[in-house]
């Protein structure tokens, strides 16, 4: 079903950047304006400078930043900071991480060009919603530089390794980029240009379908893109390139393969004492208080005793702590809140998932906050790592407003959970998953242009 192919990637010239560190970046949406600000002091050859930041939800009107951008890689190329290999590879892209749990890990991937196929096909199956404005930007920065900056990382079953296997045997013997990213974690990159290797992996591919995991919209930009060019063209040749999408592939099965929760920090409005937001929740959760020790110690007991409810394969447990008493609780959903009017209207596939019981029963239903309310409000923010958040709580609750914080934290999504509402069509609330490490941006690019009729 998946039509995988090599590519001639761009990349970084190690003759003319020294320190290749200095000019990669996390995804273009995880960068706040004090951090792009930050990346261009480290070097002026900065992917920011092409990938750019996220304009938001709102569609860009400056058609300016999409021109400079072309301009800007158009004269890297012309200056050879920039290249583009001269054979077409599928790249292995492994990341060597420390796990939170302190576990060190390596997740193994690979880069290549991946036909493009309606979400309809049921090849490439998405799990998150995609905003308009964000596409709309995306959109014209793509078609304006000619150029996919960066990949969308998609998941495939492999159970037996078997295409990881064969490329590891067959990839060239010294690496082409070596870096670490921001968090220490250490991205390498090799080629794989060997024709029968590259052919075989295009045959196991053949039957398979590919999930989204992160890059939802940079896909769906894409789709827009070809849908553009097909309007320029209506005899947009099968092997044009507008016709593929790069992206980094992972396997379900691999050791080194993390998902990491994305609790909520919501600023309630309002005050509400810790004894009434748990009283509040009683008609569908079994809450349990925790108590003893630092504020740290007990959102870390909180954690430990949802992971212990999820490994007895109970009803999905949330945690909620109240910053501004120090109180933490666990939540067990209710056999009968299971079968509520508000849950009984998701498919089956979500109603078990922690983030639908959050955003549905808990926040939609019990404090009654809209999504319109929550995201117009700004009242959700949205942490990978609890201590982070469980300090962003703290800071909130000494605050002098009319609000109160509550922090809930939630146990991880599982990839199991992110293929099988993918399979039934189904869309996950909006961060419901956070694959961790993020892949980084600048490692290699993909030209829209036919190799054909490109020297090179």
């Amino acid at each position: 079903m998946a039509v995988i192919a090599p590519f001639r990637g761009v990349r970084y010239n190690p003759e003319k950047i020294e320190n290749i560190e200095e000019v990669l970046t996390p995804p273009y949406d995880v960068i706040n304006e004090e951090e792009g600000a930050s990346f261009l002091k480290k070097n002026p050859y900065n992917m920011i400078q092409l990938d750019l930041r996220n304009t938001g939800q709102k569609a860009a009107t400056d058609s300016g930043r999409y021109t400079d951008a072309h301009a800007r890689f158009d004269r890297w190329q012309d200056d050879s900071v920039l290249i583009r290999d001269t054979n077409p590879a599928i790249y292995l892209y492994f990341i060597e991480y420390l796990h939170p749990s302190g576990k060190k890990l390596t997740r193994k991937g690979l880069v290549s060009l991946v036909g493009l196929a309606e979400f309809s096909e049921g090849i490439v199956k998405p799990h998150e919603e995609t905003f308009a404005g964000v596409i709309q930007d995306r959109l014209e920065l793509m078609d304006e530089c000619g150029a996919q900056f960066s990949k969308v990382f998609s998941l495939y079953s492999d159970p037996e390794q078997e295409i990881m296997a064969l490329l590891e045997a067959a990839r060239e013997p010294e690496s082409v980029v070596r870096a670490k990213d921001r968090d220490g974690n250490v991205h390498t990159l090799w080629r794989v240009s060997d024709p029968d290797a590259l052919a075989r992996v295009g045959e196991l591919f053949a039957d398979k379908s590919l999930y989204i995991a992160d890059g939802h919209h940079r896909y769906t930009t894409a789709l827009a893109c070809r849908e553009r060019a097909q309007a320029k063209d209506p005899n947009l040749a099968v092997d044009s390139p507008f016709n593929f999408i790069m992206m980094y592939l992972c396997s379900c099965e691999d050791p080194g393969l993390s998902v990491l929760p994305t609790h909520r920090l919501l600023n309630l409005p309002g005050k509400i004492s810790a004894d009434r937001a748990a009283g509040r929740v009683e008609s569908a959760f079994i809450v349990q208080e925790l108590a003893g020790g630092s504020r740290e110690w007990l959102v870390d007991a909180i954690l430990q005793r949802m992971d212990e409810l999820a490994m007895a394969g109970g009803l999905p447990a949330l945690g909620m702590y109240h910053a501004e008493e120090d109180r933490g609780f666990v939540l067990q959903v209710r056999e009968e809140a299971m079968h509520s009017t508000i849950l009984a209207e998701r498919d089956p596939v979500l109603q078990g998932l922690d983030v639908v019981v959050l955003s549905d029963l808990l926040l939609y239903g019990i404090f009654e906050l809209s999504h319109e309310q929550c995201v117009e409000e700004h009242l959700v923010t949205y942490y990978s790592d609890h201590n982070v958040a469980l300090d962003a709580a703290v800071k909130q609750s000494v605050d002098e407003s009319d609000s109160t914080p509550v922090l809930f934290l939630l146990n991880p999504t599982r990839v199991s959970q992110v293929t099988d509402v993918a399979d039934k069509g189904e869309i996950m609330p909006h961060k419901s998953t956070y694959f961790y490490p993020k892949i980084l941006t600048g490692l290699l690019l993909n030209k829209l242009s036919d190799d054909r009729k490109e020297k090179g």
